[in-house]
C-alpha cells in the first residue's frame, strides 16, 4: 500500500556576517506526532528557535580569491561549503593560528567544529571570536544555540545579563540574550528584550526574527507574518527570515506561499539546512520524492547530524521504493536521538509500504507490527496505529491461509504424484510379470499311454 510521507519542519534565525551554515546538530523532536499533521509518520514538529541556524554572507567570497589572510578565508569557506568538513577545519586551524585577529575566521572554524560534533573546541573558538570582536552578533548567535543544544541556557542567560550591566546599550547583546531566553521558552521575556533590541536599532533583522519566533510560539501567526515581513523589506536577501516566514504562512495555511518562502530560503542559502529540509518536506507531502531526496540530501550534507532531516530523507526514499536507503535514515535517527519515538512509527510504516528484497512475507508484518509496538512502549500516540496493526494483521492471516492453501494443494498434488506412480508400478509389474509368463519356456508333454 502506498502511504503518503510524512513532513518535518524546523525555523532558524540567520546571523549576519558569516559564510558557512552555523551549528548542524539536530533539532528538538515534538512529543506528539499528531501535533504537525502529517500525512503519514512522525516528524518533528516545526521550531521557531531551537533549531539550528544557517549563517548568511553579508560580503561573499571573491570569485578570484586573493592572496594573503582573505583568500585563504575564502578558500577555506570553499573548502567547507564542499562538505570537507576536516580539510576546512585544518585550513581554517592554520589561519587563526597565523591571524588570530581574524574574528569570523574564529567563528566559522567553531561552526565546522560544530558540524564535526566537537562542541566544546567550537565553544572555545567562538568565544576567540567575541575576545577579538566583543559585537560580533554571528559569533553571539551561535555560542546561544550552542548553549541551548547542551542545557546550558540558564547560565548563558547570567553572563549576558552581567555583560549589559556596563553595555545597556548593545543591541548585539540585548539580542542574543533575547535568543537565549528564547531556548529557555521565557517568551515573555525574550520578546522583552528583543523590542528593547530593537529600540536601540528599529532596523535590527535578527531582532526582529527573535520577535517573530516569540509570537509563532504562542500563536500570533498574524504578527509574526507582519514583523517578519517588514524584515524582509529591510533585507529581503537575508534566508532566516523567508525560512521563518515558510513556517508561519504554513501555520496560516497558505501553503504556496510557504513553498515559496522555503524554496527562496534554499535558493539564497544552498547550505542552510533547515530551509532545504523545509522545503523537502512539503515536496515530500506533494509526493515530488526525487526533488524532495534532491533537497533534503543537500540538508544532510550541510548538517550530517540534523535529525529531521534524516527523518524526511527516509521519507522520501520511501516514497521512492528504496527499502534500504530509507531505513538506514531512519535508524540513523535513532543513534542521533536514541529517545526518539517517531523512527519507530515510520520503521512500521516502511515495512507495511515496501516490500524489502528477500523477506518473509510473515516477517515482515510482523517487523512493523513489533515497531508500532516499541513505538507505543516508548511513549508513542498515533490514532491511526490501530488501524494499521488490523490490517498488518489481516495481512498476516490472509498470508497463512495463502499458505495453508499452498500446503494442502501440495500435499494433494505429492498425494495424486503418489497414486499416479503406484499406478504406472503396478501396471509397469503387471506388464513385466506377463511378459516373463510369455517368455518363459513350455513344460514337454508327456507321451500318450499305450
Amino acid at each position: 500500500m502506498r502511504i503518503p510521507g510524512a513532513r518535518a519542519l524546523t525555523a532558524v534565525a540567520l546571523a549576519s556576517g558569516l559564510v558557512l551554515s552555523a551549528c548542524a546538530s539536530g533539532p528538538e523532536t515534538r512529543p506528539d506526532p499528531v501535533a504537525a499533521t502529517p500525512t503519514d509518520g512522525a516528524a518533528a514538529a516545526p521550531d521557531a528557535g531551537t533549531a539550528e541556524q544557517a549563517a548568511a554572507a553579508e560580503a561573499p567570497a571573491p570569485k578570484k580569491p586573493a592572496r594573503g589572510p582573505a583568500g585563504d578565508f575564502a578558500r577555506a569557506v570553499e573548502i567547507a561549503q564542499k562538505g570537507e568538513l576536516t580539510a576546512a577545519e585544518a585550513a581554517l586551524s592554520t589561519l587563526t593560528r597565523e591571524n588570530p585577529k581574524l574574528d569570523y575566521a574564529w567563528t566559522n572554524l567553531g561552526i565546522v567544529q560544530e558540524r564535526l560534533g566537537k562542541p566544546e573546541e567550537a565553544e572555545r573558538s567562538y568565544r576567540q571570536a567575541l575576545a577579538v570582536a566583543p559585537e560580533q552578533e554571528a559569533a553571539w548567535d551561535c555560542l546561544a544555540r550552542l548553549y541551548g543544544r547542551t542545557g546550558r541556557s540558564v547560565k548563558l542567560e547570567a553572563e549576558l545579563r552581567g555583560l549589559l550591566d556596563s553595555r545597556k546599550d548593545s543591541v548585539t547583546l540585548r539580542t542574543a540574550l533575547a535568543t537565549t531566553l528564547l531556548h529557555q521558552k521565557k517568551h515573555e521575556s525574550a520578546a522583552t528584550e528583543a523590542k528593547l533590541a530593537l529600540k536601540g536599532d528599529e532596523r535590527h533583522v535578527r531582532a526582529m526574527q527573535v520577535l517573530a519566533q516569540v509570537y509563532y510560539r504562542e500563536g500570533k501567526n498574524e504578527l509574526a507574518r507582519m514583523v517578519l515581513e517588514n524584515a524582509r523589506a529591510i533585507d529581503a536577501g537575508d534566508a532566516a527570515t523567508h525560512n521563518a516566514l515558510g513556517l508561519v504562512y504554513l501555520a496560516l495555511k497558505a501553503r504556496p506561499q510557504a513553498l515559496e518562502s522555503f524554496k527562496q530560503a534554499a535558493k539564497l542559502r544552498p547550505d542552510f539546512a533547515e530551509a532545504r529540509n523545509n522545503f523537502g518536506a512539503l515536496l515530500n507531502e506533494a509526493q515530488d520524492y526525487p526533488a524532495a531526496v534532491t533537497e533534503l540530501e543537500a540538508a544532510v550534507r550541510a548538517a550530517p547530524d540534523f535529525a529531521s532531516a534524516r527523518l524526511n530523507l527516509g521519507n522520501a526514499y520511501r516514497g521512492q521504493g528504496d527499502f534500504a536507503r530509507s531505513r538506514a535514515e531512519y535508524e540513523q535517527v535513532l543513534k542521533l536521538l536514541p529517545g526518539t519515538t517517531d523512527p519507530y512509527f515510520n520503521l512500521a510504516i516502511l515495512y507495511l509500504d515496501v516490500e524489502p528484497p528477500g523477506m518473509d512475507a510473515l516477517e515482515r508484518y510482523n517487523t512493523a507490527i513489533s515497531y508500532f509496538d516499541q513505538f507505543q512502549a516508548k511513549g508513542g500516540k498515533d490514532e491511526r496505529i490501530t488501524q494499521y496493526v488490523k490490517d498488518a494483521r489481516k495481512n498476516i492471516e490472509r498470508e497463512e491461509r495463502r499458505r495453508e492453501r499452498e500446503r494442502k494443494d501440495q500435499l494433494r498434488k505429492a498425494a495424486e504424484e503418489k497414486a499416479e506412480a503406484d499406478k504406472q508400478a503396478a501396471e509397469k509389474a503387471a506388464a513385466e510379470k506377463a511378459a516373463a509368463e510369455a517368455a518363459a519356456p513350455k513344460p514337454a508333454e508327456a507321451p500318450a499311454p499305450a
